[in-house]
């Protein structure tokens, strides 16, 4: 397996560092419905795990839910998004949580995505990430201010190591309202107090005040109780880079004096029509959203599958069509391949080589290009269904009975030369899902869709 590392900037030959590889996926902030960007990085982190398996190793993996803690801005200022999505849908911080998780998992489970071995909320962890601030103000990385406890980032030495951070210059850029208290701009809380008044329901007790922990504090604590340091594998969207991976580095080497992964994958945007999703654009889409504009949520997956997680992508609904004709395509030959009893020829190389291609830094997009080109077998089938995750043995079932009759009953009049009743029941066929083709050997039934 080669993975292209972010500290490094290159493609490196993947060593693990024992027998199961333990991967950490940061999750999503649970206060709204996720749209098709979102899960973008779950379907390259899914087949990373894929992968991986196919390659032999065992993998425990590690996925967290941000359900405290999550400012509206990384400067650890404004409004927690748990607590804007409770106001404006009024419901308690806990109900939003519980809500949209289940909202995540719903979408999770409808790409076929491979079940964590841990779910870590972050508010499992309270007590854990309390004990972990603790451990930072004993090792001489923290100091207190009136609105929290923050990270001296002066002194660790590499924090503008894994972003490539401009120190300087991100001083000299500050804000004019940047807060007197914090000694560094790049300074970050570990812990927030609750100040006399201020709304926010999830709270508790640390240093004598009620409070609640920081957004990045999360990860730190989850992975070392969790997985323990180092890791083998970190995985991410490239926006976590210069702030909240850089600090999780940061506060684990303060807690503990390790090194918090040993590689790092980091996936580019996905665009919508050439723009930034927003909004105010009005190009927020999210599976149900395409569900109803008569895709299936496989055919997303299929589009993901087609480009590269370090490539920005960018997303239209007639890309989208061509990825479901594909998989449409893709299906037919399943269909051939399992039902009719049609042999593609010799493919005891192409499995190998699908894998060949993913094992080469996730290049999935050029695996693609090996089973549109090669003649794929049952076997072959079932390795890219277990590889790609696209059900596609599950979804190409037997015809019915009353279809077969009908291809039964075509085949007759064909042979006694009778095409009004071949066409006739071409259409009856056509209308129950499936079309046929006629070779020298007979016909071929295929799904139209």
């Amino acid at each position: 397996m080669k993975l292209y590392n972010t500290p490094t900037r290159k493609v490196e030959d993947f060593k693990p560092t024992g027998d199961t590889i333990k991967i950490y996926t940061c999750g999503p902030t649970v206060y709204n419905h996720p749209h098709i960007g979102n899960y973008a990085s779950y379907i390259y982190w899914d087949l990373l795990i894929r992968a991986l398996k196919a390659e032999g190793y065992k993998v425990k993996r590690v996925l967290n839910l941000t359900d405290v803690g999550h400012l509206v801005s990384d400067a650890d200022e404004g409004e927690d998004k748990l607590e804007k999505g409770a106001a404006r849908e009024g419901k308690t911080v806990w109900e939003i949580a519980e809500f949209y998780i289940n909202d995540f998992f719903d979408g999770f489970h409808k790409l076929n995505l491979t079940e964590p071995d841990v779910v870590a909320r972050a508010t499992d962890y309270i007590e854990q990430i309390k004990a972990a601030v603790t451990k930072m103000t004993e090792n001489g990385f923290t100091y207190e201010t009136e609105d929290g406890v923050y990270f001296d980032t002066s002194k660790f030495a590499g924090y503008a190591d894994f972003a490539h951070l401009d120190l300087e210059n991100l001083k000299a850029g500050a804000r004019v309202e940047f807060s007197d208290e914090k000694r560094n701009v790049s300074d970050f809380a570990v812990w927030k107090f609750i100040k006399p008044g201020e709304k926010h329901a999830m709270r508790w007790d640390y240093l004598g005040r009620p409070g609640y922990p920081g957004w990045h504090i999360e990860c730190s604590t989850i992975i070392d109780t969790e997985l323990g340091e180092p890791i083998d594998i970190h995985t991410g969207g490239i926006d976590h880079i210069p702030i909240h991976h850089t600090n999780e580095i940061a506060q684990t080497y303060a807690i503990s004096g390790r090194t918090l992964a040993n590689y790092w994958l980091h996936c580019d945007f996905i665009m919508i029509d050439g723009q930034k999703i927003s909004k105010s654009l009005g190009n927020v889409y999210t599976l149900d959203d395409l569900i109803e504009r008569g895709f299936d949520p496989m055919d997303f997956r299929l589009w993901i599958l087609q480009g590269h997680f370090r490539g920005e992508r960018n997303f239209t609904f007639d890309d989208l069509s061509a990825a479901k004709n594909r998989r449409l395509a893709w299906r037919n030959r399943v269909a051939s391949t399992r039902w009719q009893g049609v042999d593609e020829g010799d493919s005891k190389y192409t499995a190998s080589q699908i894998l060949a291609s993913v094992s080469d830094n996730l290049n999935s997009a050029a695996a693609c290009a090996v089973i549109d080109s090669q003649p794929m077998s049952l076997s072959d089938w079932e390795f890219l269904d277990n590889l790609f995750g696209l059900n596609l043995l599950g979804a190409t079932p037997d015809i019915t009975d009353e279809q077969k009759a009908l291809l039964a009953d075509r085949a007759a009049a064909r042979a006694n030369k009778d095409w009004a009743t071949s066409d006739e029941l071409r259409a009856k066929l056509e209308a129950s899902g499936i079309t046929v083709k006629d070779t020298a050997t007979g016909q071929i039934w295929q799904y139209l869709n």
